[in-house]
């Protein structure tokens, strides 16, 4: 199988150039003689055939010929060994550049530090002498010798101490002063043609010298080997010849560049093993893009790099765990797979692939697939049997077509992409004069209709996603303009199919119009095709690869070489450099026009391609996959191709295709995510139309508003109500709880609210504008938070700290407030207090007439609580009358429109409002009275205690004491304290209570008191009333009249009416309460009870009779609790 026509760079060649790096190792260059027959073809001789062939092949060879072909089997472009020397290529001044082991080694080698360089046949070896770091150091010397065939090194060997992936310095150093200065290397023949030259006693000579300079070293071998050697049988002597390290490879010997497959295996092993950290992550993204990297070299070590990463991917033990936990892998680790599924699919598409090789890794891929740990295509697959999930209302899997995500999970992740690209050939005629032509009208090859357009150019009808892993694997091997070209035709045909699919709408709109809603979404879902699979989230972004392939091309130049020359721009298809996030110091790109090579548009350049491809994927419509992960993977996709759309600067060209995608877009029915009669489950475009609203509106204001206003819509929300009550009928737990579940949908939102937030402040000086903006807002906005946010945004942008104000825009911002209100007023907001007091802020800034309006309507905005007390208390305040700086009309409509409010309040909510209702009529002596009177009519049904107290002592501090005495009385009837209760909330306000009404005379004291007894046992609290009832309660009767005051000043007999009764149920409830503590006493708690006793003791002596009864009380315990020896001593001892 074979491509005709491809072209690249050479086997381990890279185009461009790079800080200190030379392409060639010849002697002769530029200004000098030409090269001699005997370098050219020793040239290309050293490079494509085994010198171990060429021995065979002819009997004697002469010297200078075998010097000539080994001279030019070292690698001579410094390229391939910056490439196994670095796992990462930053830019050349960057700090992680000067730490690479390639820029140490060429520093070694400009600093001289290399020398004793020799070249023994195939083997280089040298010294290369590190500089001291410290004054105290010693130089140290490394020994570093190289073997190489066929312009490749092929082992690697260093007596220094590093252990990694690629080379050290030491040999980058060495390798570099061979290509540097290959002229001066001191270059023999291989050892055994010089062996070949010496009789028998320069042999012997020879080996007895080798011997005595190295004796320690190589004495046991040698003398094992001359024991061999005597033996006539011995294995040694029954091979004929002798091996030779400097000979060459052997010509079956595969013929790759050393790398080490070991710590290869070491290095990702460790990596997997510290988990999903930041750099461990970055470490394993540059060991894929070093990968891609080799197989744009074609380079055989990609994908034996790649097999080996796989085998420790696929023995990663947090596999087994997450297997036998029954928990999806991380999305660090999902992410991960993903980027080794792609590659695997490049490796297999390798256009120049032999049948072997393709057997070879079916074998190996369905291998992989029978491991019990290997995680599954989808990635929310549970390793758990969940029962069948409800019937989709539409296909959302694939079936049949090539590298579905979506797709069932018969087949184990990463194989199932790469074993399906295995089946796909290169052989198709159409597809070849596509790769070989520019333009396929100059082919003088019959071809189809279906194959061309209307202005003569090539189609490719193929799967997309299956198309764009074709162009990947293209430029994935260096095959850069083949993979350009199919690029080209792709496009084209998704151009093409946008026309078709248009003109079918175009004719059948009418029919189909009826059945939507006025945001054009369709009502059946069933009459409406939907797209199965979505371009955008696509596990090998097939959008994002076409962008990539035809942006690269538009480069300017400069930029082309600070990327690497192409080669260092790699095609990323999961997003995971740097996690997904650009550098903030990374420099965007700068792009030009370049024309499309055989096209006779004059206006069609590769850049503008790519746009097209971009702005096609980005508007398909397309449905929500399922899962959490493939979900995120769609919006980050999304994301990542409009930052590259926004780092190209518009010119007109640009500008005209963005007008012509976006017309075709709403014009286009279903097929487009901004088209009439979509399917009702259909993706959002609100990040999409965000970006074509920013870019048209400076050209095309009426487009860009267009554009805006129909991508507002959230097509799964329509059919539910606004409201947010989580229980009642919340349409984000509406929607997790379907399937496939929206997880992203809080995202979703967001992204709406920003596109609404971006057209409201465009819009903010033109009425008409605005007005629709808002309207679509109101009608397609769901969230009420997110709606309070775009009012928040609106406020914000009608109120510049430095600018002028406009009103058009803050009245925006006050009725999507009150949408806000009216969505939240029922439901369970945390940030509800924050709306309410924001909507406040907003209509004192939107002035009187919003004022007067929400305190008209608060029964539709707010609750009885937030009306009269934020609301209603913030804007009868001064500094809102300051603020507005109102009118003394003004503010008394404002007085009596809040009075009214806080009246209706408290009748509605009276335990809540009423306080606050007292307060805000308190000017207004009728309003004020009906406000008390509210509260009197509820104290008997609705009220607690607690909140009459509190009512109560509002009206004593207002001077109203009898009003407080009768409430006070009203709350005593709902107090009730038992015997052990002398911690109660309410024994404050039982002493107030009892204050006031000593302080207003005896016969409201008289009343008092019975409550009291009636409610109250507890014989503390009892005990500390009696005693201040007997005097004077200081301060308590400020507002009372003089006499009353004078009533006051004379102390009350504890054996007369009043305080008789309350004496009466101190004692009594003493009495009970020490019965009672007795019951359960243990001896830890024998000191407080006798300290209660005396407590007891005292008052008990306030009744004529009280000591004789405080002694009958002992006596009564003395019998009845006789066991509890030790306490009846301490009370002995205490009492007698």
């Amino acid at each position: 199988m074979g491509l005709l026509g491809l072209s690249g760079s050479g086997s381990g060649g890279f185009s461009g150039s790079g800080s200190g790096m030379n392409s060639s190792g010849s002697s002769s260059g530029s200004g000098r003689t030409p090269d001699t027959l005997l370098d050219i073809c020793a040239r290309i001789v050293a490079q494509q055939i085994p010198f171990q062939r060429i021995e065979e092949r002819y009997d004697r060879i002469p010297e200078p010929v075998q010097r000539r072909v080994i001279f030019w089997s070292f690698p001579r472009n410094e390229r391939d060994i910056c490439m196994y020397s670095s796992l990462s290529r930053p830019s050349t001044n960057s700090v992680e550049y000067q730490n690479l082991p390639f820029h140490r080694g060429l520093k070694l080698l400009e600093s001289g530090c290399v020398d004793s360089v020799l070249q023994v046949g195939f083997h280089l070896s040298g010294t290369v002498t590190a500089p001291k770091t410290s004054g105290v150091e010693t130089e140290k010397k490394y020994r570093v010798s190289v073997s190489f065939d066929r312009c490749k090194i092929t082992s690697v060997t260093c007596s220094c101490e590093a252990r990694d992936i690629f080379w050290c310095q030491h040999v980058v150093a060495l390798a570099l002063f061979r290509i540097r200065n290959a002229d001066t290397v001191r270059l023999r023949v291989p050892i055994s043609e010089t062996l070949l030259q010496m009789d028998r006693q320069q042999l012997q000579k020879f080996v007895q010298y080798l011997i005595s300079e190295h004796h320690t070293e190589v004495l046991p071998t040698a003398q094992k080997l001359a024991d061999e050697i005597l033996q006539q049988r011995s294995e040694i002597n029954r091979i004929p010849g002798a091996p030779d390290p400097t000979a060459g490879a052997s010509a079956d010997d595969e013929h790759s560049w050393h790398l080490d497959e070991e710590q290869v295996c070491e290095q990702v092993r460790s990596f997997l093993s510290q988990g999903g950290y930041y750099n461990v992550n970055k470490q394993l993204v540059s060991m894929f893009a070093k990968v891609r990297e080799m197989l744009r070299a074609r380079d055989s070590n990609g994908s034996r790099m790649l097999t080996l990463i796989t085998d420790q991917f696929l023995a990663d033990p947090r596999l087994f765990q997450w297997k036998t936990q029954g928990t999806p892998m991380t999305d660090k680790c999902r992410q991960l797979w993903d980027q080794l599924g792609a590659l695997w699919v490049c490796v297999v598409l390798n256009p120049h692939c032999n049948s072997s090789d393709k057997l070879q890794w079916r074998q190996m891929l369905e291998r992989w697939s029978q491991v019990d740990v290997c995680p599954p295509e989808d990635p929310d697959f549970r390793y758990v049997l969940f029962p069948d999930p409800p019937p989709l209302p539409l296909a959302f899997y694939t079936c049949g077509e090539f590298l579905s995500l979506l797709s069932t999970t018969n087949f184990l992740f990463p194989t199932c992409w790469a074993i399906d690209a295995i089946s796909l050939t290169w052989d198709n005629s159409h597809l070849k004069l596509i790769l070989a032509h520019d333009n396929l009208s100059a082919s003088n090859e019959p071809h189809s209709t279906n194959n061309i357009n209307p202005q003569g150019q090539p189609l490719w009808h193929e799967h997309v996603p299956t198309a764009c892993a074709r162009v990947d694997a293209l430029r994935s091997h260096g095959y850069t303009v083949e993979a350009l070209r199919l690029a080209v035709s792709i496009i084209r045909t998704l151009k093409q199919g946008q026309v078709q699919g248009q003109q079918r709408w175009v004719e059948q709109q009418g029919r189909h119009l009826v059945d939507c809603t006025g945001s054009a979404v369709a009502r059946n879902a069933a009459l409406v095709p939907s797209a199965a699979e979505g371009w955008i989230g696509h596990p090998l972004d097939p959008i994002g690869c076409l962008f990539d392939t035809l942006a690269e091309a538009s480069l300017v130049p400069d930029d082309q070489n600070q990327r690497g020359g192409g080669n260092q721009y790699y095609y990323d298809p999961i997003g995971l450099n740097v996690d997904g996030e650009q550098s903030a110091t990374a420099t965007p790109p700068r792009y030009q026009h370049v024309g499309v090579s055989g096209s006779r548009d004059r206006n069609e350049s590769y850049l503008t391609l790519a746009t097209e491809a971009a702005l096609i994927g980005l508007g398909q419509q397309r449905v929500m996959p399922a899962g959490l992960y493939s979900q995120e993977k769609a919006c980050k996709q999304e994301e990542r191709l409009l930052q590259k759309l926004q780092e190209m600067e518009l010119d007109t060209v640009l500008v005209a295709v963005l007008r012509k995608q976006s017309m075709m877009l709403l014009e286009s029915g279903p097929t487009s995510g901004l088209g009439s009669g979509i399917h009702p489950e259909s993706i959002p475009m609100h990040t999409y139309a965000k970006f074509l609203f920013l870019a048209l509106l400076p050209h095309d204001t009426d487009l860009a508003y267009r554009i805006g206003l129909r991508a507002m819509r959230l097509p799964i929300l329509e059919d539910h109500e606004d409201v947010d009550d989580p229980v009642n009928g919340n349409v984000s737990s509406l929607v997790l709880s379907r399937y496939p579940r929206w997880f992203t949908l809080g995202h979703i939102e967001a992204q709406q609210c920003a596109l609404a937030s971006t057209m409201l402040s465009a819009a903010k000086g033109d009425i008409h504008r605005l007005r629709t903006v808002l309207e679509s807002a109101q009608r397609n906005i769901h969230s009420s938070s997110h709606l309070f946010k775009l009012a928040q945004d609106a406020f914000r942008f009608a109120t510049p700290q430095d600018g002028p104000r406009h009103p058009t825009l803050l009245n925006v911002a006050f009725e999507l407030g009150l949408q806000v209100m009216r969505m939240t007023l029922s439901s369970v907001n945390w940030r509800r207090r924050e709306m309410v007091r924001w909507l406040v802020t907003c209509a004192t800034e939107v002035g009187f007439e919003a004022l007067l309006s929400i305190m008209h309507n608060w029964y539709q905005l707010f609750t009885p609580t937030e009306a009269t007390g934020p609301v209603a208390s913030t804007i009868m305040s001064h500094s809102t009358v300051m603020r507005l700086n109102l009118s003394y009309v003004q503010q008394e409509e404002l007085s009596n429109c809040a009075r009214t409010l806080a009246l209706q309040c408290a009748t509605k909510d009276p335990p809540n409002c009423a306080l606050n209702a007292l307060n805000l009529c308190e000017s207004a002596p009728i309003s004020f009275e009906t406000a008390y009177q509210i509260v009197i009519d509820a104290a008997s049904h609705i009220m607690t205690s607690m909140q009459l107290f509190t009512i109560a002592r509002y009206m004593e501090h207002r001077g109203y004491p009898h009003r407080a005495y009768k409430l006070a009385l009203l709350a005593m009837k709902n107090v009730h304290l038992a015997y052990n209760q002398d911690t109660h909330a309410a024994i404050n306000d039982i002493h107030w209570a009892c204050a006031l009404s000593h302080s207003l005379g005896k016969s409201e004291l008289s009343t008092m008191i019975p409550l009291l007894v009636k409610n109250v046992q507890c014989a503390t609290v009892l005990s500390d009333v009696l005693r201040r009832c007997a005097v004077s309660a200081p301060g308590v009767a400020s507002a009372c009249p003089p006499e009353a005051k004078r009533r006051c000043v004379k102390p009350l007999p504890y054996d007369k009416a009043p305080l008789k009764p309350l004496l009466d149920a101190a004692i009594a409830a003493y009495v009970n309460t020490t019965h009672s503590r007795l019951t359960h006493i243990s001896p830890r708690h024998y000191g407080d009870f006798i300290d209660f006793l005396a407590k007891a003791r005292e008052t008990f002596l306030l009744a004529h009779d009280g000591l004789m009864q405080f002694g009958q009380l002992i006596e009564n315990m003395k019998v009845a609790y006789k066991g509890k020896k030790k306490l009846m001593f301490l009370v002995k001892e205490r009492f007698g």
